[in-house]
């Protein structure tokens, strides 16, 4: 991606160089958000139930220097968000609405979202209690290492996916499903979570069309990379990596092929109007 010297965004907040503790996580949408991020990025979910243990009073945070590489990180991360930014802004303009900026949260071990607090295991995640986005720099290398999703603009699909849910959070589409949350089966909630995540996914591909026709950030490979990066993280591939079985009605993120195609109808198209993944019959 060309990405160095564009803007950085001043809604970065960096909390890396404190080593967080074992804490807890609340309720709420983004509370099961969050606990599916954890079985959907290959988590145990034992270790989802560890992550909501509240945290000892005894346990302290340990300060440490950024390295040059997280710096690196760091800018690459606000270069992106920055990005965002100008594009949503740029469409909800278009929509006769305000784009209310996100913060995005950069952090070390453990973090407090207003939606309780998380551990590094969770991956990243969007909270709509505070219209922000968390993420653990650490997890770009388990997408790297575990997953082979390897490049930048792996990296920025994930950011974009997330930015995704913030934008379904200004449109009301967060609020509509928390809203159903209570009345649904198990079952049910996978599915319409599916719709919620595919969602995101066509956000991302959309804030990717606008930022290469506005910026002429992609070189070449980068959609590859994402594509790859979408597909990595489709339920059936980490169920099958994870068990060695596939079980659809576990689903909560989609198939890797469903991932795929929503993320390249948002690129292809860039119109939102696409994009209605809650009403369409096939995924």
């Amino acid at each position: 991606m060309r990405w160095r010297g564009n803007r950085q965004s001043e809604n970065v907040e960096d909390l890396r160089g404190n080593r967080g503790r074992n804490v807890a996580l609340g309720g709420g949408l983004g509370a099961i958000v969050v606990t599916l991020l954890i079985i959907f990025l290959g988590g145990d979910p034992e270790k989802a139930v560890q992550t909501f243990q509240a945290p000892s009073a005894s346990e302290s945070q340990q300060v440490q220097p950024l390295t040059a590489e997280e710096k690196e990180a760091g800018e690459f991360v606000s270069v992106i968000l920055a990005s965002t930014e100008d594009v949503w802004k740029e469409l909800f303009q278009q929509m006769n609405r305000e784009y209310r900026e996100p913060k995005l949260v950069l952090f070390s071990g453990s973090v407090e979202s207003a939606c309780g607090f998380a551990q590094s295991a969770t991956g990243p995640f969007y909270c709509p209690g505070d219209e922000k986005v968390y993420i653990d720099l650490e997890f770009f290398k388990e997408l790297q290492e575990r997953l082979n999703a390897t490049g930048d603009f792996a990296q920025a699909y994930v950011i974009a996916h997330e930015i995704g849910h913030h934008v379904q959070t200004l449109l009301g589409t967060m609020a509509e499903v928390d809203d159903q949350r209570s009345s649904l089966s198990k079952k049910e909630l996978n599915r319409l979570t599916v719709r919620l995540e595919l969602q995101a996914d066509f956000l991302a591909g959309v804030w990717a069309h606008h930022a290469q026709r506005t910026k002429d950030i992609l070189e070449q490979g980068d959609i590859e990379e994402g594509l790859n990066a979408a597909a990595a993280v489709g339920d059936d591939r980490l169920q099958k990596m994870q068990t060695g079985q596939v079980v659809p009605d576990a689903f909560t993120h989609g198939t890797s092929e469903q991932r795929v195609r929503w993320f390249t109808q948002g690129f292809k198209t860039g119109d939102l109007r696409q994009g209605d993944t809650f009403h369409t019959r096939e995924l």
